[in-house]
């Protein structure tokens, strides 16, 4: 692995168990056992690493946010590609433990952090929709759009919620908090199958 990836894949870690305000570049590079000059080489302070950073995620993030829409998915195909969603999002969970603070300093994550709960909502809504088309959602247009809204900020910040009840953030319990947001929106025998499917979330 070549260095640059080793030094972003280190503070990825340590960013993620100890918090980005926490760890310092110096700390980085003793972990990695290189010198702090081999890695100012690959990254001017820790504001280049944190977008580095937030370029992976995006890269790994995106192509999820371009989801099929004309072909027809089984219900149980939603909920996988949430799953998926929710599985980037904890790999890089440290970006949404202080998400407000962290965009207010970096201004190009800020812009960045903002086009991506954009696409998200944009997919989200077109997921629904498709749900609704094939009369499987029965709420109207205007409610969905609310669910929209619950739905990024249950994905946004569950995982740093159950952070600070002092809770390892479970990746199963966001699917399940979303899939019971969608339940009530949906016809009574999708309901009951969703219903019934968020509690082996929630169960492990």
């Amino acid at each position: 692995m070549k260095t640059r990836d080793r030094i972003l894949e280190c503070a990825l870690q340590l960013f993620n168990q100890q918090g980005e305000p926490n760890v310092s570049t110096l700390e980085i590079a003793n972990e990695l056992g290189i010198s702090p000059g081999n890695l100012y080489y690959h990254f001017h302070g820790k504001e280049p690493l944190v977008l580095g950073l937030f370029e992976r995620f995006e890269e790994a993030l995106m192509p999820l946010l371009d989801p099929p829409l004309e072909v027809r998915l089984d219900a149980e195909d939603y909920w996988l590609f949430l799953h998926l969603i929710v599985e980037r999002m904890a790999q890089y969970r440290f970006l949404f433990q202080d998400l407000s603070n962290l965009t207010g300093r970096l201004p190009k994550l800020a812009r960045g952090m903002r086009s991506l709960i954009n696409a998200l909502k944009r997919t989200l809504a077109a997921l629904l929709a498709s749900l609704k088309g094939q009369g499987l959602i029965e709420s109207e247009t205007q409610a969905l759009g609310q669910l929209v809204e619950q739905i990024t900020l249950t994905l946004m910040f569950s995982l740093d919620y159950q952070r600070v009840l002092g809770r390892e953030g479970d990746v199963g319990i966001v699917v399940y908090q979303v899939m019971m947001l969608v339940a009530p929106h949906l016809q009574a025998q999708a309901r009951g199958a969703t219903e019934q499917l968020a509690v082996r979330y929630l169960e492990g």
